[in-house]
């Protein structure tokens, strides 16, 4: 069976609406996918109705956004197959207002620097539920200014390290209050592409509210990584999922859809975890 677990569209910073990504899926060949887009579960019910249509197995999902005071840095917590998809849309509406509120003084900051309109970037976001730094480089590209989303002015607006940068970081909840969150919907929480963000020091407080698993293999995630995350997950008795990140042409590498493999093991453990929960959460009431 072929899984990506990590998929974006149209609907926050992806390219590429809802029906070509599971048409592509199939064109693919891969059988099962997620949507998890940013703060938004606006396409879980579509892409559940297309999705069958096609003989795709569409897990509804979102990637929801956090913020760690205690590491100063944004974290993102997946939750996959919510029971009760409607007590997470407090937290989406909130985190969407906040990233709105941010964008605005970001397209300011932007314009500042560069001949862009507000108008042109958010018709660059037509059809996302927000405006994101994909779109602000969409701008740039229509007018002349790079040629990449990915590059030396990506680097200059909105890389912590460059000096010159334009980042505006909503105020976001903290990732433990999240992951609560998942848990009271009823969904698996899993935290999302840890190396790559460097907060995998988060992950004991995490299990604490019930996180649980880690997203080990990812774009980002080197050979090293994988290992170090494997190794972790084992020994807090995690599960472990993977993806691409999909993005279409605003993925930041050349990794398709479909293009990190998930061994099969633990793929099985993931589309099986639910289940698992249940029989043990039946046979403790029963014990």
């Amino acid at each position: 069976m072929t899984a990506d677990l990590h998929c974006h569209t149209k609907l926050s910073d992806g390219s590429i609406g809802i029906n070509d990504l599971i048409i592509l899926a199939k064109n693919k060949g891969i059988e099962t996918i997620a949507i998890t887009d940013h703060d938004c579960l606006a396409g879980t019910v579509r892409g559940k109705v297309i999705g069958e249509r096609h003989g795709i197995n569409v897990i509804p999902g979102v990637e929801l956004s956090a913020f760690s005071k205690e590491l100063g840095k944004e974290v993102h917590i997946l939750c996959y197959q919510p029971e009760s998809a409607d007590r997470l849309e407090g937290l989406c509406r909130s985190n969407s207002f906040l990233r709105k509120r941010a964008s605005q003084y970001l397209i300011i900051k932007a314009s500042k620097r560069y001949p862009i309109t507000s108008d042109l970037v958010l018709k660059c976001a037509t059809g996302s539920t927000n405006v994101y730094k994909q779109h602000v480089m969409h701008a740039l590209m229509e007018c002349g200014i790079t040629t990449q989303i990915y590059g030396e002015i990506y680097h200059e607006l909105f890389s912590p390290e460059s000096e010159n940068n334009i980042i505006v970081q909503p105020d976001f909840p903290d990732p433990k209050e999240v992951v609560k969150q998942v848990k009271a919907a009823g969904g698996i929480a899993v935290l999302s592409h840890p190396a790559h963000t460097g907060c995998t020091e988060l992950t004991d407080d995490l299990i604490k509210e019930g996180l649980d698993g880690i997203e080990v293999w990812h774009p980002c995630h080197s050979e090293s990584d994988i290992s170090s995350l494997t190794a972790l997950a084992k020994s807090k008795g995690l599960i472990m999922t993977g993806g691409s990140d999909f993005h279409g042409m605003y993925s930041p590498s050349a990794i398709g859809l479909g293009g990190i493999e998930i061994p099969q093991q633990h793929l099985t453990a993931f589309l099986g975890y639910k289940a698992r929960q249940k029989r043990l959460a039946k046979k403790a009431a029963a014990e």
